[in-house]
């Protein structure tokens, strides 16, 4: 089963959203987590645990939920109002009054944002890099995904590598560790060049 990123989701009732990230465990290379963006304004995008995507198409995932299931899931975007005071304001606290003499706020709020990703656990998202042992190849399509265990079984290359169209298929044997942003292969540009397509059985 592939996960894809930037596709169509579906709940039992209906479209509900777009997937944009997938959570990634990098020590047991588990996929733990799809991360959904509701269809809704606000569009709030929610954590939702990856034993709830049944089916996947290339560009739709199918979820095991309702929408009503769906919007009572942990939120992936945390936002944070933190005020803060204007600096040196007591030593030029006669420059700030205005007539008349009112006292004007002497804080600012400032929106902090943070991703609500499990501890340990990193978020990869469509387009991530991906870098051989020799240089930057291209960027993550998609990951190939065991339906029984969530583990990652390939990393699929298919745009912006070096190979035209062909879909470039990596076992994760050959994955040398996941960041964030970067995926970094243990092979040469040459070696995987040599790789065979792998045909990619959706359910």
């Amino acid at each position: 089963m592939d996960i894809p990123v930037n596709a169509e989701v579906c709940c039992g009732d209906g479209l509900c959203g777009q997937s944009t990230y997938i959570i990634v465990n990098p020590v047991s290379q588990q996929v733990t987590h799809l991360v959904v963006k509701e269809k809704q304004a606000p569009h709030t995008e929610r954590l939702v645990p990856v034993n709830l995507v049944k089916e996947t198409t290339h560009d739709q995932v199918h979820l095991g939920c309702t929408q009503d299931e769906l919007v009572r899931m942990e939120t992936f975007i945390e936002t944070e109002y933190i005020r803060e005071g204007i600096p040196d304001y007591e030593r030029y606290e006669d420059s700030y009054m205005v007539w008349p003499y009112q006292v004007p706020e002497v804080t600012k709020t400032v929106t902090v944002r943070h991703k609500r990703v499990p501890h340990g656990e990193l978020a990869v998202r469509r387009g991530a890099r991906v870098r051989a042992s020799d240089g930057r190849i291209g960027r993550v399509d998609e990951f190939l995904v065991d339906p029984e265990d969530g583990h990652i079984t390939h990393l699929i290359l298919r745009e912006g590598h070096l190979w035209g169209q062909k879909d470039v298929t990596i076992p994760i044997s050959e994955i040398e560790r996941i960041e964030e942003n970067t995926v970094y292969l243990k092979l040469n540009k040459r070696d995987i060049g040599k790789l065979p397509a792998i045909p990619i059985r959706r359910r």
